[in-house]
């Protein structure tokens, strides 16, 4: 229908944009002071370039028809787009590159999925060209900062460690292992128990499933599997991260609250391009809404690489729309939308050139003051105070043809 927006989007008014402004301007002056830079990339992007790091389900992208034999879709995610223009754009740029972006990006929803939403706003991260504990501490340091400063209230940093999970599940039989890895991530008991598995797999299955609460108590639990070389040396570093961060959190920068730190090694983000870390970040009321995702992902860039040179990257996104839900009930976003304080009045209709000049003389004189010219179509009486009390204004200067203003001050108020 014609006078309907598109199922699954949503027009964004005057309070939502006011809304949505402010918790963008308190991210992005987070992302500064940490030394990133804004990043603003193609909302379409060739169907290769997305499903090149296996990130994306080709259903879940919204194709365009072909443009010159090439298939292209709106972007679902910023990841695999930062990564094409980091190796693409910017391959002399001294490294580390930090990046952020704050974009909308599509995604087709799933049939029988309660929610349609198609469209979503994201703000987010990438740490481009450093790796080790360092970095990554830098990005969970950094995503605590972001959360803090938007005063959410209690939240959970759920932090999990993709190459570990991984090699963990390398002894099941490859036949089955997509299958026992969806169950862990879907925490679903009963699937892993119907699944046709020895005794001792379903043991495994299901130990792998309870790798999570406290951090101590979780890495003294996997201390105790027959682990490779290779796993305690994971476990190792992951160990240094958890120690780091639990003595950072409460002394870098404004960091003045710490999160409660989950250790979930049974954690499984659904792309297949994470190689160390990966996390998410909920709260809200009960802790039920993801706010936030991210994780380690250092194969992704050689991915675009003409030659499969790679960098390592790490990087975290930030769900704008469930924040804002969660900020709805803080009472700490715009009630309403930013009030114009003077209304500029001519005399008669010949007076325009003298309000036009007398009102940009107050946009110049004064910061942030929002001014607008009366543009007449009323009654020039009592109406012109109604309308101005309807729009938040508090002054009215009335202009004759000499530029001279009467003033007028009214208590403002919204009906």
């Amino acid at each position: 229908m014609v006078h309907q927006s598109p199922a699954g989007t949503r027009d964004l008014l005057p309070l939502d944009v006011a809304q949505k402004r402010w918790v963008e301007e308190r991210l992005q002056d987070v992302f500064h002071r940490w030394g990133y830079q804004r990043i603003i990339t193609s909302t379409l992007e060739r169907m290769d370039t997305l499903m090149a790091g296996g990130a994306i389900e080709a259903s879940t992208v919204i194709q365009l028809q072909q443009v010159d034999d090439e298939v292209l879709g709106l972007r679902p995610e910023l990841t695999a787009s930062v990564a094409r223009a980091a190796v693409t754009r910017l391959a002399a740029v001294t490294h580390p590159q930090r990046l952020y972006y704050n974009a909308n990006v599509f995604r087709r929803a799933n049939r029988g999925e309660h929610n349609r939403q198609l469209e979503f706003y994201q703000a987010g991260v990438e740490l481009l060209g450093a790796a080790g504990v360092a970095a990554d501490a830098e990005i969970l340091l950094l995503l605590a900062d972001c959360l803090n400063q938007l005063a959410l209230g209690q939240w959970h940093l759920v932090l999990g460690e993709a190459g570990l999970t991984q090699s963990l599940l390398s002894v099941f039989p490859e036949g089955l292992r997509q299958q026992v890895r969806r169950s862990i991530a879907q925490l679903d008991r009963l699937a892993i128990e119907a699944l046709p598995l020895s005794h001792q797999l379903k043991q495994h299955a299901l130990l792998l499933l309870d790798l999570r609460g406290r951090p101590a108590d979780v890495l003294q639990r996997v201390s105790t599997l027959a682990l490779t070389d290779e796993q305690r040396a994971i476990v190792t570093t992951l160990k240094s991260l958890i120690d780091l961060l639990s003595s950072c959190y409460s002394s870098v920068g404004s960091i003045d609250a710490s999160p409660n730190l989950i250790l979930d090694l049974s954690l499984i983000r659904p792309f297949d391009y994470y190689t160390g870390i990966v996390f998410e970040v909920v709260g809200g009321e009960g802790g039920r809404r993801v706010l936030g995702q991210g994780g380690r992902y250092d194969r992704l860039l050689g991915l675009y690489h003409p030659k499969g040179d790679t960098r390592p990257g790490i990087g975290f996104v930030l769900n704008s729309d469930e924040l804002h839900q969660v900020l709805l009930t803080t009472g700490q976003l715009p009630d309403q939308t930013p009030t114009n304080r003077w209304l500029i009045v001519p005399a008669t209709a010949d007076d325009y050139r003298a309000a036009f000049a007398y009102a940009q003389k107050i946009r110049e004189s004064t910061n942030l003051v929002q001014v607008e010219v009366d543009l007449g179509g009323r009654d020039r009486s009592e109406s012109v105070q109604t309308y101005a009390q309807q729009r938040g204004i508090s002054q009215i200067a009335w202009i004759n043809s000499t530029g001279t203003p009467r003033i007028e001050s009214l208590g403002a108020r919204i009906y």
